[in-house]
């Protein structure tokens, strides 16, 4: 079903409007690369494409690093307030950050932020966090605390207890973390439509809305935009796929 819908859309690249909505599912007469040609002419979809990437893979790398790091203390450290502090966390998925956007715009305005890719980036990190936090805190639980034992003997302190010993162990944690939080940032609309007006700092969901004329819209051209920025997410699955299959099947099976 996935490929089919994959097929359609990259064969609609090749159609007009008239082949479009005439016959939808037939192959396209010709194959040219004409309409690509065109996308990056009529749209500076280059700088959407580079600002996606570097959004997506910066909150990605920093949620997986705050993440990893505050489930890491709160699966294997007790303190008085561990149960308080994972709560908090908690209250991060009960809450979705959209309702908190007048808050949000004044701080972004009074950090200097507006109209910056640094806004879209802490507002990802911080609304990824807390489901990171969650999936990550179960793996950490599920290891055996000899692990950690043996490794302190050897000398390692914390951070090379989590980075050497324990990070490995729980790569289809790792892998679910980046495909949710990955595919989230790359696809959102709502936030990068608030704070970004500049043209070449949009990202491809709001920058390819300009493809949307008045009174005519070229789908062409809209579906060669869909499809190239279709292909990171595709890849992104592809590397990490296996992982995140296992990080959803984990404990299933025994």
């Amino acid at each position: 079903m996935i490929k089919a819908c994959l097929r359609g859309l990259f064969h609609r690249t090749f159609k007009t409007n008239a082949e479009i909505f005439s016959d939808p599912l037939s192959l396209p007469r010709s194959f040219s690369l004409e309409t690509y040609r065109k996308l990056w002419e009529a749209v500076p979809f280059a700088h959407f494409f580079w600002n996606s990437v570097v959004v997506s893979v910066a909150s990605v790398v920093l949620i997986a690093l705050f993440s990893a790091m505050a489930a890491f203390y709160l699966a294997r450290f007790s303190f008085r307030w561990t149960g308080v502090l994972y709560f908090f966390f908690l209250i991060g998925l009960m809450i979705p950050i959209k309702l908190g956007i007048v808050p949000l715009f004044m701080l972004m305005k009074k950090l200097g932020l507006l109209n910056s890719l640094w806004s879209l980036i802490v507002i990802y990190t911080a609304s990824g966090i807390p489901i990171s936090v969650f999936i990550l805190t179960g793996f950490f639980r599920t290891l055996p605390v000899e692990l950690e034992e043996a490794a302190r003997i050897d000398g390692c302190s914390h951070f090379q207890v989590l980075w050497r010993v324990l990070l490995p162990l729980i790569r289809p944690a790792l892998g679910t973390v980046v495909i949710i939080n990955f595919i989230g940032a790359w696809n959102d609309f709502f936030f990068p439509l608030i704070f970004i007006q500049e043209e070449t700092l949009k990202t491809i969901p709001v920058g390819m809305m300009v493809l949307f004329g008045e009174y005519e819209t070229d789908w062409s051209l809209l579906f060669a935009g869909l499809t190239l920025s279709a292909l990171p997410m595709i890849g992104v699955f592809l590397l990490a796929s296996r992982q995140f299959m296992e990080g959803l099947t984990a404990g299933a099976v025994k």
